[in-house]
């Protein structure tokens, strides 16, 4: 199959590369001159574990291209993809679809022969209707079925969630499209990777409240956790004993200070305009969303008491910046709202993070970005763990005391056990477990 994917951001450029690792044809379009120059010269934009290598290694076979000429790329495909961003749109929370309806017009005029066009871009209900309109108004001419196939890629991990897929939801009630999509999902088949062909619509839906019901899940284990602390409970073994019940799972129990990054607070807020627009309110994401933002403002506060109500001329270290390990997003990361209200409050924040620095100097400029863990704990009056890396479940916790100039540690995401940090002489903070200092 010849594809071609508009669009080189985080699910363009995964998707393309693991569609041309499975033999098709792939071509990269996007509209930056200098981000195609880069991708050409074998430069990666972000940072995806494997991603760089999976790159090379199929431009080299010459199943994978990048260009800025949409046309040619389009005219010779079976199928396009649109992988554009939706950011929230300024205002007021909806999905801004202006690039998608960009990209919809700009292939619209390239198109030859019968194409299928997928939405692979998280959008609204209701979206893939207008791509059809807008195609079809700008090129009456076209032979072209309109599909949804949402993406399903956790960041760090986007590579094997691609080829190992807890589902493959295409949406459309055109028959040529299903085969053209079978065919390009048919390397999954080994993998057993089930697909569900769905109306075009569920489809959308299914994408935006997937990423709502994690989102309740993290923040229904968060409240819990502070429950916890309050009563002398271990929100760590209530998740394991919630989490073996077969109707709950275990996944996304892990209390914390907070989701964040592309895709679940921007998803949340546009399900919930999606929804007021129907005139259905949706309640309990709506709640989901408040807690979750006072969530992420809280944390200072939980450093502030942890150093006896007194942050003026402190000096807090920070471990993790990014919203999660393996990647170097910083969109909507906990460690934003965390670092600002340290700073409001009158500390010096110091910071390591091991790949997402450069990103975090564009949100966070006005802090010490260092080159260790332990660089960025000397002479501290308390350390922060925000991002649970690996580097930082194993620290050298002699070596971290000794370097401090107090052991205190706020561990927001229960990397380490209290009696071990208790064994170390250190004053531990942690998430919804007791014994906290």
């Amino acid at each position: 199959m010849r594809i071609a994917m508009i669009g080189t951001g985080y699910v363009g450029l995964v998707s393309g590369a693991c569609f041309a690792d499975f033999g098709h044809r792939v071509t990269c379009v996007d509209l930056d001159d200098n981000k195609i120059a880069a991708l050409q010269r074998g430069e990666i934009p972000i940072f995806e574990p494997g991603l760089e290598a999976l790159v090379a290694e199929n431009v080299k076979a010459g199943r994978l291209d990048f260009t800025t000429d949409i046309s040619p790329a389009v005219g010779k495909a079976d199928a396009v993809f649109i992988a554009v961003g939706t950011p929230s749109r300024r205002g007021d929370g909806h999905a801004d679809l202006s690039y998608v309806y960009a990209a919809a017009r700009d292939i619209a005029a390239a198109l030859q022969g019968f194409t299928v066009v997928i939405t692979k871009s998280t959008v609204p209900v209701g979206t893939g209707d207008e791509v059809e309109r807008l195609i079809r108004e700008t090129n009456p001419g076209a032979d072209v079925a309109v599909a949804s196939n949402p993406e399903f890629l956790r960041e760090g991990a986007a590579i094997r969630d691609f080829k190992f897929p807890d589902r493959i939801v295409v949406g459309t009630s055109d028959e040529r499209a299903r085969k053209v999509l079978g065919e390009i999902y048919r390397p999954l088949s080994l993998n057993q990777g089930p697909v569900m062909y769905t109306a075009r619509r569920t489809a959308e839906l299914i994408k935006y409240a997937a990423n709502a019901f994690l989102a309740t899940k993290i923040t229904f284990i968060n409240e819990i956790a502070d429950l916890a602390e309050k009563v002398g409970a271990d929100v760590q073994e209530v998740a394991r004993g919630i989490g073996m019940d077969n109707r709950i799972g275990a996944k996304f129990l892990h209390a914390g200070p907070g989701f964040g990054g592309s895709c679940f607070p921007k998803d949340t807020r546009a399900l919930v305009k999606i929804a007021l627009d129907h005139e259905v309110p949706l309640r309990i994401v709506e709640a989901v969303l408040a807690v979750n933002d006072n969530r992420k403002r809280a944390m200072a506060r939980k450093v502030y008491h942890a150093l006896g109500d007194q942050l003026r001329g402190k000096t807090v270290a920070v471990l993790g910046l990014t919203f999660k390990p393996d990647t170097d997003d910083m969109r909507e990361a906990p460690s934003i709202p965390l670092v600002t209200g340290l700073l409001d409050m009158g500390a010096k924040v110091r910071a390591f993070d091991p790949v997402g620095m450069e990103q975090a100097k564009h949100e966070l400029p006005d802090i010490t970005y260092c080159e260790d863990a332990y660089a960025c704990a000397k002479d501290a009056d308390a350390l922060v763990i925000v991002t649970e890396w690996v580097q930082f479940r194993a620290l050298d916790l002699g070596r971290l005391k000794r370097e401090m100039k107090q052991a205190i540690v706020v561990d927001l995401r229960n990397v380490y056990r209290p009696e071990e940090m208790a064994e170390h002489g250190f004053a531990y903070h942690s998430i919804g477990r007791p014994g906290q200092g």
